[in-house]
């Protein structure tokens, strides 16, 4: 599908508030209410928008914390270790990556002190590198 300048600005304006309401939607891109639902209808249709989310305040929600952790499985771990991942709900992203680690985590914490447990399960089937997050200056934005 080619987008054009209305798309793009449709996907940037959605991309920073998904509950825009159509109206004010249309009035920011300059088309009639009808014209812009077809176009969002279209997008969604062609896979361009795979879904609407929610973003959660974390700290609101008692996890003030946040650490990257690098995940490199032993041999014939890669799956047991990848489950692992799935089976802990404070795993809230995880990215499988080329290069020295298999898996780039975040994990949601309450304090420093739940690091060490969460991840001792994991010392035996991989290696862990962990960095704690101090800000996220720039998260979800769209390349658009």
């Amino acid at each position: 599908m080619k987008l054009d300048d209305k798309d793009r600005l449709i996907l940037r304006l959605l991309s920073d508030n998904a509950r825009m309401p159509v109206s004010e939607l249309s009035g920011r891109v300059g088309l009639s209410g009808p014209s812009t639902g077809e176009r969002i209808r279209r997008l969604e249709s062609n896979g361009i928008i795979a879904r609407f989310t929610l973003e959660l305040d974390l700290a609101a929600l008692g996890y003030p914390l946040q650490a990257i952790v690098r995940i490199k499985p032993r041999p014939g771990n890669m799956h047991i270790v990848e489950d692992m991942i799935l089976g802990e709900a404070r795993f809230i992203d995880c990215d499988k990556v080329t290069g020295d680690d298999c898996f780039v985590a975040r994990l949601a914490l309450r304090s420093i002190a739940e690091l060490d447990p969460l991840l001792l399960p994991f010392h035996d089937r991989a290696e862990t590198n962990t960095a704690i997050v101090k800000s996220s200056p720039l998260r979800g934005r769209s390349p658009l």
